[in-house]
């Protein structure tokens, strides 16, 4: 039987669940998105808002690589989210990439 290749990739798997930053306290609201809009339930503010960094950072202490892969896999989530919700004015991705991504390399 020939060896048959192909360049149509199958589509991606969903990615992780944003369960993290992890709630501060008991009744505390975490600071995770709400879907599909991607803003934060604590604060209202697009996700990761300012707290939710601060949090994930400390989570991730010394974990700079898992706490990149944790956040990739969420933009993706959060692409298909929002380009479903309004699939002609979309964001753009680099804004998404600073959103997301950008942020968590930066030292401090």
């Amino acid at each position: 039987m020939p060896l048959v290749i192909t360049t149509r990739l199958s589509a991606p798997n969903r990615g992780p669940r944003p369960e993290r930053p992890h709630a501060t306290g008991a009744g505390v609201v975490p600071h995770t998105p709400l879907r599909p809009m991607w803003c934060c339930r604590a604060d209202g503010q697009p996700w990761p808002c300012g707290e939710a960094r601060l949090l994930l950072r400390v989570e991730y202490d010394g974990n700079l690589a898992g706490l990149s892969i944790y956040l990739a896999g969420l933009m993706y989530e959060a692409m298909r989210d929002l380009y479903h919700l309004n699939p002609h004015d979309g964001p753009e991705p680099a804004a998404l990439f600073t959103r997301f991504i950008a942020w968590s390399r930066r030292a401090g």
